[in-house]
């Protein structure tokens, strides 16, 4: 998020603040014709600077705030739009566990879950704005080969964590107030892939966070990493059963979650199967279990 909050002053948030709170307000405008001189010139770049410059802690966290909620709200409408419009199987509508009006229902917990969310993750991206995390920027730090495998690690970690984060969700003792939510959405679409109670969403991103903190990464590849999360949180929710693939037995996909939606205690994982295998909540997706069967028989 250092990142991104760097370019969005560079580009936009630097004018921005500079006209919100202005380093002087008695500073007047020179005219065109004395803009030639480079002591003008000063006074413009001075006009320009704001009274709470890019290191004032306040101005960092209504920035990240800001650009927080704007990105999620982007991610979130952009992707799902795109998998409900164009992978999400529209029969799925039919089946006699969908609810009413639950595309509007979805959309509008996501909404509500994001501000209390980007709150609950403002701590971490400050840190990380504050030169707290272990992102670095050259390559040549720790080398190509690194680089390329910090990708495996970093989903394997996030993947971990997030399978005994989820578990530890449907534990009887918070399944109710944090997480039952999210199962309201027996057969989900895309939209239902953040809607959730704010709580449980944060936790299960907690993985994302913390390994920024313990093991380097690249600045750039850490940002990559974070917009497929979302994609990838997006794609697997669109009830899909397609079954029979070469990676069925590694990757937790759509159809994998899909089980999970239908009978909670499976597959709790993000990307891959290894963790519940490990655990024993694996469950294999079968076209047995397809829940299109269930619309076919009302035909």
């Amino acid at each position: 998020m250092d990142l991104v909050l760097h370019l969005a002053d560079d580009y936009l948030l630097d004018k921005v603040w500079a006209r919100l709170l202005p380093v002087n307000d008695h500073l007047v405008q020179p005219s065109y014709a004395s803009l030639s001189t480079s002591a003008n010139f000063t006074s413009i770049m001075h006009l320009q600077q704001s009274a709470w410059p890019r290191d004032y802690i306040p101005r960092q966290i209504i920035s990240l705030s800001v650009i927080t909620l704007l990105g999620i709200h982007f991610l979130y409408f952009l992707f799902a739009w795109l998998s409900y419009k164009f992978i999400f199987n529209h029969e799925m509508t039919r089946h006699p566990r969908f609810l009413e009006n639950q595309v509007k229902q979805e959309i509008q917990c996501s909404l509500r879950a994001f501000p209390a969310m980007t709150l609950l993750t403002l701590p971490w991206f400050q840190a990380e704005v504050m030169g707290y995390s272990k992102l670095y920027d050259n390559v040549e730090d720790y080398g190509w080969a690194y680089f390329v495998l910090s990708v495996p690690f970093f989903l394997l970690f996030t993947d971990y964590g997030v399978y005994w984060t989820h578990r530890l969700l449907h534990h009887p003792s918070i399944y109710k107030t944090f997480h039952k939510s999210h199962h309201k959405w027996i057969i989900p679409t895309p939209f239902a892939s953040h809607a959730f109670h704010p709580v449980d969403g944060y936790l299960q991103s907690l993985p994302y966070y913390l390994f920024i903190f313990i093991f380097p990464l690249h600045r750039w590849l850490y940002l990559g990493l974070y917009v497929l999360v979302n994609f990838w949180t997006i794609l697997i929710h669109d009830s899909d059963m397609v079954t029979g693939h070469a990676l069925e037995k590694v990757i937790n996909g759509p159809a994998h979650h899909t089980l999970h939606h239908l009978y909670f205690t499976v597959n709790y994982g993000q990307y891959f199967t290894w963790a519940d295998r490990v655990g024993g909540s694996y469950r294999q997706p079968e076209s047995s279990l397809d829940p299109m069967l269930e619309i076919k028989k009302q035909s």
